[in-house]
């Protein structure tokens, strides 16, 4: 994720959220407010970037001089997915003014994809 001139790097098995704030409305139609939203147990929000996943050793010693490639373990969660994850699990930053969320992928209850979406943003602007 560019910031500024800067790139924000997410580490390990992480996944950076951009939390949905407001109302939220209960299954009979009542609206809720966003302080009773904030007392939930579970929280959501769209992924913005996703760590290289759980780092994983190939069960060879290694000289420091001959280090291989890491090896990582993949993540299910993808950038504009948008995950239910446990709130207590989840650490909020401030990145340019914006509220985001550090989530660890074990913390990730549910990822609903949009196939259609992500087809759609992966092939680029209408011109």
């Amino acid at each position: 994720m560019k910031v500024g001139d800067q790139s924000l790097l997410v580490v390990g098995d992480r996944i950076l959220v951009r939390p949905e704030d407001g109302e939220s409305t209960t299954n009979t139609g009542l609206i809720l407010p966003a302080s009773v939203a904030d007392r939930d147990e579970v929280q959501s929000g769209r992924v913005v970037a996703v760590g290289p996943g759980h780092p994983v050793s190939n069960g060879r010693l290694v000289d420091e001089e001959s280090r291989p490639e890491p090896r990582y373990v993949a993540m299910q969660a993808k950038v504009g997915d948008l995950a239910v994850f446990n709130r207590k699990a989840a650490v909020e930053i401030g990145v340019s003014g914006q509220k985001l969320v550090v989530v660890p992928h074990g913390a990730v209850l549910v990822l609903l994809r949009d196939e259609r979406a992500r087809a759609a943003a992966a092939a680029g602007p209408v011109t």
